[in-house]
Order: C-alpha cells, then sequence, then structure tokens
C-alpha cells in the first residue's frame, strides 16, 4: 500500500516513552498512517530523507499576540515593566486595521513555522475595528496553519480605571455578539479541524466581572475552551484586592472560570493553595519563558505546576515582549529557566519537549489529534536542522542534544500532511509582498505619536 509522505532515515520522537533510533513516519491523508524502524517502510508518493536528524510532533504555541510582531523592539518601552510598556503602546496598537493585522498574522505564522510550530493559538483582545480576527483566519487558511483563535476583550480604558485609551476597549455586548458571531462562523469541533475558537478575556483588571462570567456561560453552551491572563503580575494582586476583595485566582474561580476548560497565561504569584485548587479542578498553565524574562517579573515554576498535577504548556507571548516566535528558543529557555530555579537534576530536554507539545495539547483541550506522532495523529511534524559544527560530538542523545545544542531551526515543517518549510525555507510565494505590506504598516503605527 502507499502512502502520501515518507520522512525516513530519522530518529523519531513519537511521544513521551516512544522513540525510535533509525526510524521513519508514514503519512497518508493527513493522519500519521504508521511509524517502524528501518527496513520495512512503505512505498510513498514523496520520501524526505531526514539524514539522521531528530523529528519531533509540531510544537504547540499556547500563548501568543500576533499583531504585537508590527512594533518589535519598540525602543522607548523596551526596558519597561510589564504595565509600563503595555501603557506605552496601547496608543499605537489603536491603528489596528484588518489589512495589517492579516499581515502581522501571516509574519508570525511564518516565523513559528520556521521555529517547529506547526499549531498556535493567538489571544486577540485589541480590538479598534471590527472584524480583526476574521482576518487573522484568512491568513491561517492561506498559510494552511492549524490555528486556535481566541476572542480576547477589554472594556476598562483609563477613564474606568483601566490602562488601555478608550479606542481599543468595547461594549459589552458588542463584545459578546462577536463572540457568539465568531463561534458560529469559524469553530470546527471535528477531527482534524484547521480552524478553532475560545473565548478569552484579557485579564481580570481589563474587563468587568459579566464579560468573565457571561464568557464562561457562553463556553458551557457551545462547549468552548477560555482563556485569560492570570497572576502575571504583583500589580494585579493589589488591583484585585481593592477591586474585588480578593486574589486574583479567588476572583477567577468567583467568576465560574476554575474548570476543565480554562487555561491560563503566566500563573506566576499563586499561592500554593491557589495552585492545588486549580490543578484539581482540571485548569492548564502556560509558561512564557523569555517574555517573562525579559520583563523580569518572574516566571511560572513549571516543573513544580506540573509535580502539583497541572499540565503545563508553552508560549511566546507578544512579540512587543518577547521579539521573537520561535518555540525552540522558549522550550531551550524553559528547559535552562527550570534547572537554573531548581538544580540540575529537575528539568531534562524531553520534559521540554513533553510541556512543548503534550502540555499544549493539554491546554488547547486537543491531546487526542495533535501534541504526538502515534497512528492517527493529525500529520504535524518537524525534521529539525542543526549545523554539523553545532552537532560535533553528540553522538549519545539526540533529544537532549535538540535543547543543550543548537541553535536548532525547522528543517522541514508539516502541517496536515502538508510540507510548508523545505530546505530551512517556507514554501509560500506570497511571502515577500506580505513582509513589505507588514513593514508599511509597522512604519505608519510607529509614526502615530508623532
Amino acid at each position: 500500500m502507499s502512502v502520501d509522505l515518507l520522512v525516513r532515515d530519522a530518529y523519531v520522537y513519537v511521544d513521551r516513552g516512544w522513540e525510535i533510533a533509525d526510524g521513519w513516519i508514514a503519512v497518508k491523508d493527513k493522519r500519521v498512517h504508521s511509524v517502524g524502524k528501518a527496513g520495512d517502510e512503505p512505498v510513498a508518493a514523496k520520501t524526505i530523507s531526514a539524514r539522521g536528524r531528530l523529528v519531533t510532533p509540531g510544537l504547540i504555541n499556547a500563548h501568543h499576540h500576533m499583531y504585537q510582531n508590527l512594533t518589535r523592539s519598540y525602543a522607548p518601552v523596551t526596558n519597561g515593566s510589564l504595565f509600563e510598556w503595555l501603557t506605552g503602546l496601547y496608543p499605537m496598537w489603536a491603528g489596528l486595521t484588518e489589512e495589517s493585522v492579516y499581515a502581522s498574522t501571516y509574519v508570525a505564522m511564518t516565523e513559528l513555522l520556521m521555529g517547529g510550530c506547526t499549531t498556535s493559538m493567538d489571544h486577540m483582545y485589541v480590538h479598534p475595528r471590527p472584524r480583526l480576527i476574521d482576518a487573522q483566519i484568512r491568513a491561517s487558511t492561506d498559510i494552511g496553519f492549524r490555528f486556535y483563535a481566541t476572542r480576547g476583550s477589554m472594556t476598562r480604558s483609563v477613564e474606568d480605571g483601566g490602562l488601555p485609551p478608550a479606542s481599543v476597549v468595547q461594549r459589552e455586548d458588542d463584545i459578546l455578539e462577536d463572540s457568539v458571531r465568531l463561534v458560529e462562523s469559524y469553530h470546527d469541533a471535528g477531527p482534524g479541524a484547521m480552524t478553532r475558537v475560545a473565548l478569552a478575556p484579557c485579564s481580570l483588571f481589563s474587563v468587568t466581572e459579566r464579560i468573565m462570567s457571561e464568557s464562561a456561560r457562553l463556553a458551557d453552551k457551545y462547549d468552548l475552551r477560555l482563556h485569560t491572563h492570570l497572576a502575571e503580575d504583583p500589580e494585579e494582586d493589589r488591583y484585585c484586592a481593592e477591586v474585588y476583595g480578593c486574589t486574583p485566582t479567588e476572583y477567577f474561580e468567583r467568576v465560574g472560570w476554575a474548570s476543565k476548560r480554562s487555561w491560563v497565561a503566566h500563573f506566576i504569584y499563586p499561592t500554593d493553595a491557589e495552585i492545588g485548587r486549580l490543578a484539581h479542578a482540571g485548569v492548564c498553565a502556560t509558561q512564557c519563558p523569555c517574555s517573562n524574562m525579559l520583563i523580569g517579573g518572574g516566571s511560572a515554576d513549571a516543573m513544580g505546576l506540573r509535580a502539583r498535577g497541572m499540565r503545563v504548556g508553552l508560549g511566546c507571548d507578544g512579540s512587543a515582549s518577547t521579539d521573537h516566535a520561535s518555540m525552540w528558543l522558549e522550550a531551550r529557555t524553559a528547559l535552562l529557566l527550570g534547572r537554573y530555579r531548581n538544580g540540575p537534576h529537575s528539568m531534562s530536554a524531553r520534559d521540554a519537549l513533553d510541556i512543548a507539545t503534550r502540555g499544549g495539547a493539554a491546554c488547547l483541550g486537543w491531546e487526542d489529534e495533535i501534541g504526538h506522532l502515534r497512528p492517527g495523529a493529525c500529520a504535524d511534524l518537524v525534521v529539525w536542522s542543526m549545523s554539523d559544527v553545532a552537532l560535533a560530538g553528540a553522538h549519545s542523545d539526540p533529544v537532549e542534544a535538540w535543547l543543550r545544542c543548537g541553535p536548532a531551526v525547522a528543517g522541514t515543517t508539516v502541517v496536515s500532511g502538508k510540507v510548508l518549510v523545505e530546505d530551512c525555507r517556507p514554501v509560500m510565494t506570497e511571502l515577500g509582498d506580505v513582509l513589505r505590506e507588514h513593514a508599511r504598516h509597522s512604519r505608519r503605527m510607529q509614526c502615530l505619536e508623532a
């Protein structure tokens, strides 16, 4: 029997506890058809030789703000705290349009593919104009990227005691109506979906209690995931104490979000008791190590959360704070940060890879189909590329070498059985035109304050 694609001559990391040296993986009808050792490969319409390289499931980005690559490394706020760079950038983000969001999403997804990511969510919470998420979905469809859009929102402007200007917040009814429209228009709950939608109010200090509780109600009605920032900054603790009379986690529980539907970004400052309660409730967390370290606001203890029973994924976070979209770099940084924090025996490269694959899939509620390469899984995989110089001497453990050596990039990235990166280059012929449009929009936005 013939298959559509065969990747051979590889070290295949199929899933945690299942690795095949000198192995192969076969793809048919957008699914992993079979895996095995050299010598019994099926006939294939297309064959890729990995030349001994590591093959893994595609990495999963569980927290991002793609539009922010329009204001990458913006000098006036690069060394600010979280709240300082937010207040500095909100006025520029008020200039977002459908065209600029399409370009920023296209660039972000291409960059993610080059860093080995095959599925990403995006937390789009700035809405100065309507139908910006529609533009994101057009970009993901044009590329062929597996996309989990989230309908973010803000209702509290500076006038209401929040951080953003009035130009980027919305009325409660408009948010809820558009949430329903997006879900009914785009959310695909079926097997092998390329587009799904979740509800994602920005943060506890940027939306009203009604938006939080109504989002939870809509999630129950439509069987959706829920996402928000939680316990990211000590200033959030002070805000919740003054406004709600409780901690951020207690407020999160009060509005009905402590359930298996929810995953949260950062979760840096909970108490031990709060960690235990949310883990027991089935809430997942996303660590964004590079962003957290650049802002200097602390970072979640990923392995500590896992030890308490909480599923943990990885995220790039927004380009405004991280300035890159490489999930390989996030995985390596998570490994280094974990070992720096808890000692050399606390975390391995396999732990980091598990967080970046299975952990991200758990955040998205999608473990049955993505985050592993078992037969029947979606055919999302990466053949990793690293220079011979970087790998010289690394013979005993390809998975450890993947993060301990480097840098590594995606030599081949396959999404739903389709090659989107080949020989370390994205295959999209429109990329040059999109980059020129991106540059035009980026320069326009960065001159808005002048």
